[in-house]
């Protein structure tokens, strides 16, 4: 019976999603838990597991809305509703009509709460990325979700995920946005993480680990990419700034062999009390990279509520510039989105 109950309670949390307080023109910030048994597991255990996240729906949403997706994976020590208290993206996402999705890591699965970008099995797509992805595809067929339209953002040492995404899963990814992160195949394990957070990746890295992306079958399909950095940032050294850049340059370039990806004049821009540097990557006219400097910035999101933890106050506004790049994107087609979903159940917070 208390298990009955408890399922009752979840569906009963969920009509408010499409029912009167939407069409009210209320905003929703709505809690729910990813039912996934797509993956693979070991002999003898069940693959399926539980992925609990939150999504927010902009005031004035309705069943027929066709919105632009943000997903924003939070970093170490984080939570979904401290990151978006701490990045205030649902307000900036209110005014540009945007969903927001938080996936949130469990304690279970990194004590730290950091998402496992380094294993190998997401490095090919598979583990942890596979399981976002299709949280994402699930997201995006049951909500009012333009396929077309859906950008992941990452912040710190998960930041690494957003950029496995956008590799591995590019055909569900429009754009890419990372907050003071490291590239994609900077390590396969927790101390090769750390090592390449203070150091950067030695050099051969970054192409030794190009072949899982080929393997996952999404190489040909190069993701839009901002990098903001601070350069006082102590934890995850501003190397991985250029190194991601450089990565992802080579990776459009053996995309497209014929366009060569070249630097756009370099910008100063003075934005609440700091100023960034802003460099552009064109390829065949089109920008394809973005890079910010934050002068004077640490390990913290630009322009965050200091109230919480791995936040800066001073400009500029990290979440603005993010949302102004990604929002020039969208893929040419919608992706093929799987049928063989499970229905998540949400709950109004």
């Amino acid at each position: 019976m208390r298990f009955l109950r408890r399922w009752i309670n979840k569906v009963r949390g969920a009509r408010p999603l499409f029912g009167r307080s939407i069409a009210a023109g209320r905003s929703r910030f709505l809690a729910g838990t990813f039912e996934d048994s797509g993956g693979a597991a070991p002999l003898g255990r069940s693959p399926r597991r539980e992925l609990e996240y939150r999504l927010y729906l902009p005031s004035g949403s309705s069943p027929s809305d066709s919105l632009p997706l943000i997903v924003m994976l939070h970093g170490c020590k984080q939570d979904p509703v401290g990151f978006a208290e701490g990045t205030r993206m649902n307000a900036l996402a209110d005014d540009g009509r945007c969903a927001v999705l938080y996936p949130a890591q469990s304690a279970r699965s990194n004590p730290l709460r950091c998402w496992n970008w380094f294993e190998p099995d997401s490095l090919a797509g598979r583990g942890e990325a596979a399981l976002i992805a299709r949280l994402i595809a699930q997201i995006t067929r049951r909500r009012p979700i333009d396929p077309r339209r859906v950008y992941v953002v990452g912040m710190s040492a998960d930041g690494a995920m957003a950029c496995v995404l956008a590799v591995c899963h590019s055909r569900l990814i429009a754009a890419c946005a990372i907050h003071s992160g490291v590239p994609y195949g900077a390590a396969r394990s927790a101390a090769q993480a750390l090592a390449a957070m203070r150091s950067g990746t030695p050099p051969a890295s970054p192409q030794q680990d190009r072949q899982p992306a080929r393997e996952a079958g999404e190489s040909n399909l190069m993701v839009p990419t901002l990098v903001i950095h601070g350069d006082r940032d102590a934890t995850v050294n501003p190397i991985n700034a250029d190194q991601i850049i450089e990565l992802l340059a080579m990776r459009a370039e053996s995309i497209h062999p014929t366009a060569g990806v070249v630097r756009d004049g370099e910008r100063r821009v003075e934005s609440g009390g700091r100023i960034y540097r802003q460099q552009d990557y064109l390829q065949g006219g089109r920008m394809v990279l973005r890079k910010v400097m934050v002068e004077g910035l640490g390990h913290a999101w630009s322009g965050g509520d200091p109230r919480h933890e791995f936040n800066d106050a001073h400009g500029p506004d990290a979440s603005r510039l993010i949302l102004d790049f990604v929002l020039r994107y969208e893929l040419a087609a919608a992706p093929a989105i799987p049928t063989s979903l499970k229905w998540c159940a949400l709950r109004p917070i």
